[in-house]
């Protein structure tokens, strides 16, 4: 497997959606493909996943991914946690206090197109969702409009930004990919209120 050559300066920010709250930008190389590797690795080894059913056309359905949530206090955080909320709080600037935990473990799971529910969250703080594993797309949809459908694809140790404005105005959601058979962990970072 070959390995891809890095630049002596680290990737541009790229702005996909604008609004006053600083829509929703993608972060390449946020963190170094080690520190990438090594809070994957300790994710999938430490992470109590869970699997859930889900009500969906009037019957109970598996969600097609794994999931944990964590506050930041929560007495036994396990690693990577705690190291990954200072940092992305340190990279964004925002008072993050809860992640939520999604692993994709081949091409089969997915996310449907949605909007994070706003009623716990904190009005004007984003949302940062940091990538690990293998590399994903995002499909990014205005709620109205005949605007196009953004497609991102998420690498490893990138983190997307979303403004809480742009939960309002735009959905997300990871479609299921025939040829992808690694798994991917995405930890969403939130200002939850208190």
């Amino acid at each position: 497997m070959s390995h891809p050559q890095h630049s002596l300066f680290a990737a541009e920010p790229v702005s996909l959606v604008h609004d006053r709250e600083g829509g929703i930008r993608y972060l390449p190389e946020s963190f170094p493909a080690t520190v990438a590797q090594r809070w994957f690795d300790e994710a999938q080894r430490n992470i109590g996943w869970l699997s859930q059913q889900r009500m969906m056309y009037e019957r109970e359905v598996a969600v097609p991914r794994l999931l944990a949530t964590f506050a930041r206090d929560a007495a036994a955080l396990p690693a990577p946690l705690a190291e990954a909320f200072e940092a992305v709080r340190a990279l964004i600037g925002a008072p993050f206090n809860r992640v939520g935990l999604n692993l994709y473990r081949d091409g089969n799971d997915s996310v449907a197109p949605h909007s994070d529910k706003t009623d716990r969250l904190l009005p004007g703080q984003p949302i940062a969702i940091v990538s690990l594993g293998t590399t994903r797309r995002m499909s990014i949809r205005p709620k109205t409009g005949a605007a196009r459908t953004l497609h991102v694809d998420l690498e490893p140790g990138s983190c997307l930004v979303m403004s809480y404005a742009s939960q309002f105005t735009h959905e997300h959601g990871i479609p299921k990919l025939a040829n992808v058979i690694e798994p991917r962990i995405s930890l969403a970072f939130r200002c939850f209120v208190e």
